[in-house]
């Protein structure tokens, strides 16, 4: 083997290690008290102020993943997220990711009978402002999500969701319009000026 085919093979079985980001996350098992939003900062992901990341969530990709990770401010992320970052993940501001939800920006083409797993694909998701995304959820590569949606727990969703929708289901369907949804906090009479 040459001396190039042994840099490419150790560069390929080598890429998906993280040093900075496997060093951020082992402090917490020694400093507990440090918050996972300030660990994304220092590893290099864009996150917003007043977000909170809880423990456990799991980052994917090659190296330098973290600057494909843009949090906006105020989001709410729940553990157990798993984040595909092969392409960039942007979540807009006050974006709520309910535990264990999969965000995934890579797949593979069909391939040919002898290897179904063909070419890799890769494409951002977007998670505009607001959006609510319930636990256990999957998004695949290349959707948005419209600002003020909420995707039912569970869901896979494989298609680009309007904003102020309520989608649930595998795959999703369009369950209801939220944008004349009255809140609690609201008066009823200043909604309708």
């Amino acid at each position: 083997m040459t001396k190039q085919k042994l840099k490419k093979a150790l560069q390929e079985d080598t890429a998906g290690i993280h040093p900075r980001l496997q060093l951020a996350f082992g402090l917490l098992k020694f400093l507990p008290f440090l918050p996972c939003a300030t660990l994304l900062r220092l590893a290099g992901a864009a996150v917003g102020e007043a977000t909170v990341v809880r423990h456990g969530i799991r980052l994917n990709g090659q190296r330098g993943l973290a600057k494909n990770l843009k949090i906006g401010p105020k989001c709410h992320i729940e553990p157990g997220c798993t984040f595909d970052l092969q392409e960039k993940i942007i979540l807009g501001a006050g974006v709520c990711v309910g535990h264990e939800t999969m965000i995934l920006t890579s797949s593979h083409q069909i391939g040919p009978k002898e290897h179904r797993a063909g070419e890799l694909v890769i494409a951002p998701v977007v998670i505009e402002d607001g959006a609510w995304i319930g636990a256990r959820s999957v998004l695949l590569p290349g959707i948005t999500i419209g600002a003020g949606a909420l995707v039912s727990p569970g869901s896979l969703v494989n298609k680009d969701v309007a904003p102020h929708t309520h989608i649930g289901g595998t795959p999703v369907k369009h369950i209801a319009n939220l944008d004349k949804l009255v809140h609690l906090d609201e008066d009823p009479q200043e909604r309708a000026t």
